[in-house]
């Protein structure tokens, strides 16, 4: 059985009654708060499929999803957009779809199948359709392209083929088999089993029918989705070895660059010494190379700042983002709601933006900054509009497609409002708090009014260099690891390690801080004071082999073909190691910047 976390559904009638009650527009912004709040964290409201709890001969619903080439898995089309035809019941509740859900291309469409709890059903007509050309031509296309489709039953994933292909032939399974397992008043497991091969002709009546087969079980209702799970895949001896192997060389790290630095530092602040009780003629004749001969430049503002202050604010945000959301995966079980990871994840970006603006917009102050308008609005839109220009890219391709991944234009419209008048407001609260708090300079040296000249120095030793070959280890702690998310997402598994994650999440900062610095102190030895550009590129770095590994994946680990499954794979994929470059990026500056200030706070300055 393959499936994918979708997150629960969510009744949002109560926000037109919440929308009157706000009339001014002073409040306008507050309740967007409220509204997303409750849009991307209430669950469970309702009755039936919304508690799971059901009474005998009460109705149970059958959602049709999608249907699409099973080597594709993100190129979906609604169910019916094949010549399938509904069932003959039609009165149903209204079916509430959320943002998150709407965003992953989820497309619930009543089946019209008569299904109550606890009652069997033989063998029934759903319907006849008769083939012609246009219709045999729309089932042909599936079979050949292994289109599968998937369906929910209280939130439980089925998933079944179309058809299949046999001696040149094409045959479509035309009767539906569904075992249905209960555990009191909750259903805890459902099989579908597609079953009577017909084939497919030009001006044949295919008959569609279906079964149901209630059984009792006693699965608890809270393990229900253990049997979508892949311990086998996931819990694997290489898994556990990678993450022995990333732990190992934290230590060796760690340890090497603790002897190594501190040895090397203390060679360089007795010599230091010996220097300042040295007279004048001995020091003009002595060596004067190395880090403390820039201390009057090493603080000296980053070029670019404004860009640079935006990156390292939304760096900040990004990794609370991480850490948040692995966390209450690890509590909550994201996986086993629809939708629910995406829906957090908007929420705690959201909620997060003060941290943006706090820590960019201080750094800004500190640096000199006098546009501080200009760098909150860079730093507030920076990562939602990268999201949001790779979407709409694609967008353009989901409707030339017809896609179920065409994003409709209400989501469009409710994203936009998230990021004006959520993300927008604790932006700037967080950056007029950091502003205040911390943007007065406090660097240990004073700076120089002119630039001291950076001296010629080996190849090996330029920032170039230095950028790429940053980013090798934090790359090698995490690439195994790689391979387990990247399947999780292109391929039908479900990502519930979340344990794991965190531990390889907290090795890369640990490793990446640890690279940062020995490549930041090779530089200012080398009397380069443009370290902090450097520090951030090199653990940004990261994200080039990240990217490049998605590639490999892509051509030896996948059968992805087409379009719009291509753009739709890079284009994300550039999204994923743009977000993990920042974050790397940010955590290997946030390192390096301690070490710089803990260096040359204990040097004396003349």
């Amino acid at each position: 059985m393959w499936c994918e976390p979708f997150g629960s559904k969510i009744d949002r009638t109560n926000s037109a009654k919440m929308r009157s009650s706000y009339s001014t527009l002073g409040r306008w912004w507050w309740w967007c708060v409220v509204a997303v709040t409750v849009s991307l964290i209430v669950t469970n409201v309702g009755a039936d499929e919304h508690n799971h709890m059901y009474e005998d001969h009460e109705e149970v619903v059958l959602w049709m999803n999608t249907v699409g080439p099973y080597h594709n898995r993100q190129e979906t089309y609604a169910y019916f957009s094949l010549p399938f035809c509904v069932g003959a019941k039609q009165s149903i509740n209204h079916y509430h779809e959320t943002m998150s859900e709407a965003l992953q291309g989820v497309e619930l469409e009543f089946s019209g199948y008569d299904i109550d709890f606890k009652d069997d059903i033989s063998p029934t007509e759903i319907c006849m359709v008769d083939l012609t050309e246009e219709k045999h031509k729309a089932f042909i296309y599936a079979v050949k392209n292994q289109y599968w489709y998937q369906m929910y039953i209280d939130d439980l994933p089925i998933w079944g083929v179309v058809g299949k292909e046999e001696d040149k032939k094409y045959y479509i399974y035309t009767h539906k088999k569904f075992d249905i397992s209960y555990n009191g008043k909750q259903i805890v497991d459902v099989t579908l089993t597609p079953e009577r091969k017909e084939l497919l002709r030009v001006g044949a009546k295919i008959k569609f029918t279906y079964e149901v087969n209630w059984k009792p079980s006693s699965v608890k209702f809270e393990d229900r989705f253990d049997k979508y799970l892949d311990p086998n895949f996931f819990q694997h001896r290489i898994h556990w070895f990678s993450i022995f192997n990333s732990f190992m060389m934290v230590i060796f790290l760690v340890g090497l660059v603790s002897m190594i630095l501190m040895r090397t530092l203390r060679k360089d602040y007795a010599r230091y010494s010996k220097d300042e009780e040295a007279d004048d003629m001995e020091r003009d004749l002595g060596d004067e190379y190395g880090w403390k001969q820039i201390h009057g430049d090493v603080f000296r503002p980053a070029s670019n700042v404004m860009l640079f202050s935006a990156l390292i604010g939304a760096g900040y945000q990004l990794t609370s983002v991480v850490l948040c959301v692995i966390t209450f995966a690890i509590l909550g079980e994201l996986y086993t709601e629809r939708g629910s990871m995406l829906s957090t994840t908007i929420f705690v970006y959201a909620a997060t933006s003060p941290i943006n603006g706090y820590f960019g917009g201080s750094l800004y102050a500190r640096m000199g900054g006098k546009q501080w308008i200009k760098q909150m609005l860079m730093s507030a839109f920076i990562v939602p509009a990268l999201v949001c220009g790779t979407a709409f890219f694609i967008n353009f391709i989901a409707i030339y497609y017809h896609a179920s991944r065409a994003i409709p234009f209400g989501t469009m419209v409710a994203v936009t409002c998230i990021c004006i008048f959520v993300i927008l407001p604790l932006t700037l609260i967080g950056t007029i708090v950091g502003r205040n708090l911390d943007g007065q300079p406090d660097y240990p040296c004073r700076v120089n009014a002119v630039p001291r000249p950076i001296p010629e120095k080996k190849w090996f030793m330029e920032p170039a260099v230095i950028i790429l070959l940053g980013g090798v280890l934090p790359f090698g702690s995490i690439f195994i690891e790689m391979y387990f998310i990247f399947t999780s997402f292109w391929a039908y598994k479900i990502y519930y390690v979340y344990g794991f994650m965190l531990l390889v999440f907290l090795i890369l900062i640990i490793v990446t801080v640890c690279v940062t610095i020995v490549c930041t102190y090779f530089l200012l030895n080398a009397e380069d004071y443009r370290w902090q550009w450097t520090s951030f590129m090199s653990a940004a770095s990261t994200s080039i082999y990240v990217y490049m590994y998605s590639f490999y994946y892509f051509f030896f680990k996948t059968k992805m073909y087409g379009l719009f499954q291509t753009a739709f794979y890079f284009g994300y994929m550039a999204l994923f190691s743009g977000a993990l470059g920042i974050i790397c990026g940010t955590v290997g500056y946030f390192g390096t910047n301690l070490f710089v200030r803990k260096i040359y706070s204990n040097v004396k300055i003349d």
